[in-house]
């Protein structure tokens, strides 16, 4: 049996485990929490099933990251107008901050990451985040 895919696969995420490790220490965010401030940093404001399916997160796990961010002010909820079960939430000032403080000439990415975050062209990372 060829494993092969599976051995390259552990040494990415060893990488991306290294690089949240550098996110945790410089801001106190994890990976997820980081990713959530990126993508509402993007959008106005997102209910919570675009959140989990945004981050590819169960709806459990995104309720964690946002009740972290929430917890820290960085993110603030809203009744939706039409719907008072319906919650939308939309970044802080204190979270526009901290998402604008965030860069990633900041880390040390490991070269295996690296060359693959460079190989990505904006159409890729487009496309990606639109599945």
């Amino acid at each position: 049996m060829n494993n092969n895919c599976i051995c390259k696969i552990r040494k990415i995420y060893r990488c991306i485990s290294e690089f949240e490790l550098q996110l945790q220490k410089a801001f106190g965010l994890n990976f997820n929490e980081a990713m959530l401030l990126c993508v509402l940093s993007e959008k106005e404001k997102m209910l919570s099933g675009e959140i989990a399916d945004e981050l590819q997160l169960s709806r459990s796990n995104a309720s964690k990251v946002i009740a972290s961010l929430e917890k820290e002010a960085y993110i603030r909820r809203n009744v939706c107008p039409h719907d008072s079960r319906c919650m939308s939430f939309h970044l802080t000032k204190k979270g526009r901050e901290l998402i604008d403080r965030i860069h990633c000439s900041q880390f040390s990415l490991p070269e295996e990451l690296r060359l693959i975050a460079e190989s990505m062209t904006e159409k890729e990372i487009t496309t990606n985040n639109n599945n």
